[in-house]
């Protein structure tokens, strides 16, 4: 019953904002890739390296966004970010249409939607947090997570006819609307917000850049799931471009299949996010949270062993079926762990760095699966991956705190 909680007009908006923007996002699932393969004809180092220095370079960038978000509202930060966005993408098909593409401006666009991702991210956990009591919170984040997960099923084959229909830069289109429509959701939102962190008198010190980084090492329940979750985000993350490679290039897949296989598994990831504050009032958030974070690790090992055909892509939808089913569970949980045991005059510092460190993880892991692609092919680099991926259960060791006893 706590996932049907009415959790108010405001909450609605921001719902209805994160939708949109979310649709927009996995209509465009894998539009870069497809473009430097099937446009630039792109191999696999470059197609990784699309991904990685976007990624890299905008970690980087993001870093002063941390105290920058933390001592201002978020809603207006929340809202700007969304423009940059849509700024950004919609640069790439006005180019397609001049004949100027080229695969640098698709590295710099990578890079300005990496860093504005990573401030819209510190800046929604804060008014997320700001706007709900903490016991809805877990219902919040369970919602936001089945929203991800129902544009996940419809997006990509979507896209992928739309791209056959209309053109390769037709979802990054869409994408890039998505983001307008967004910010003008987030402006509908109204009301007020809590004053945000007071700034310390004076310049910006280089420790104020590490806040984020301090809190999360030296708290007990923070930690673990971060090593947790940035060993395993970038290790699943990695693949992506692998998988593309394979799929497209080697297997034959066409755009629309490549789409399908990665949608239709989707259904387990909405069937979890909607479980998962059931199963946590049942069960107890940390047995849930650890169970489910055993499971998400055990699935990638059996992308390295896809078959060609149709054969090949029931393989890699029964594997992303378990995968997006256990990170269903799994994420809301996070999410709500993380906002709860979070210093709020810290959060927006804290969710940035958590950000910031996923992307340089993910920067780094999928750099090197790339290179070990080019080197060894993409079925030895998915193996490497997935059998990595089955260590990291030990990192969330120390996570037993129950939520629910902290505010």
């Amino acid at each position: 019953m706590a996932a049907r909680r009415a959790l108010g007009r405001r909450f609605g908006r921001l719902w209805a904002a994160y939708a949109v923007s979310t649709y927009g996002t996995w209509l465009g699932f894998g539009a870069f890739p497809l473009l430097a393969v099937v446009v630039l004809d792109s191999g696999p180092a470059q197609v990784a390296a699309l991904a990685a220095t976007g990624r890299a370079v905008g970690a980087v960038l993001a870093v002063p966004l941390g105290p920058w978000v933390e001592f201002r509202r978020k809603r207006p930060v929340m809202m700007a970010m969304d423009l940059v966005r849509f700024g950004a993408l919609a640069s790439v098909p006005v180019a397609y249409l001049l004949g100027w593409l080229g695969f640098a401006q698709l590295m710099v666009v990578s890079v300005v939607v990496a860093t504005a991702d990573i401030a819209f991210r510190a800046a929604s956990g804060a008014f997320l947090k700001g706007l709900l009591p903490p016991e809805d919170l877990l219902v919040a984040n369970s919602r936001f997570e089945a929203t991800n997960w129902t544009a996940s099923m419809a997006g990509p084959p979507l896209g992928g006819a739309a791209i056959g229909l209309l053109g390769p830069v037709t979802t990054i289109f869409a994408d890039a609307c998505s983001y307008l429509l967004s910010a003008l959701g987030i402006r509908s939102v109204g009301g007020t917000e809590p004053e945000p962190a007071r700034r310390p008198e004076g310049r910006l010190r280089a420790g104020d850049l590490l806040e984020g980084w301090r809190h999360i090492l030296r708290h007990p329940v923070l930690r673990p799931l971060f090593l947790n979750a940035i060993a395993v985000n970038g290790l699943i993350m990695a693949s992506e471009p692998l998988l593309a490679v394979l799929l497209l290039r080697d297997l034959g897949l066409s755009p629309w299949q490549y789409g399908l296989v990665f949608a239709a598994p989707c259904v387990g990831g909405l069937v979890g996010a909607r479980l998962a504050p059931r199963l946590a009032a049942r069960y107890g958030d940390a047995r849930v949270l650890r169970t489910a974070g055993v499971l998400r690790s055990c699935w990638s090992l059996g992308l390295a062993f896809v078959p060609s055909g149709a054969a090949g892509m029931v393989v890699v939808m029964v594997v992303q079926l378990g995968l997006v089913a256990s990170c269903g569970v799994f994420n809301p949980l996070l999410a709500t762990r993380r906002l709860r045991h979070t210093d709020p005059t810290r959060l927006a510092r804290t969710l940035a760095a958590w950000s910031v460190s996923a992307s340089l993880s993910i920067a780094a892991i999928t750099a090197l699966g790339g290179l070990l692609g080019a080197v060894a092919g993409p079925r030895t680099a998915l193996a490497v991956a997935g059998a990595l991926l089955l260590a990291t259960p030990l990192l969330l060791r120390g996570t037993g705190t129950r939520v629910a006893a902290t505010v």
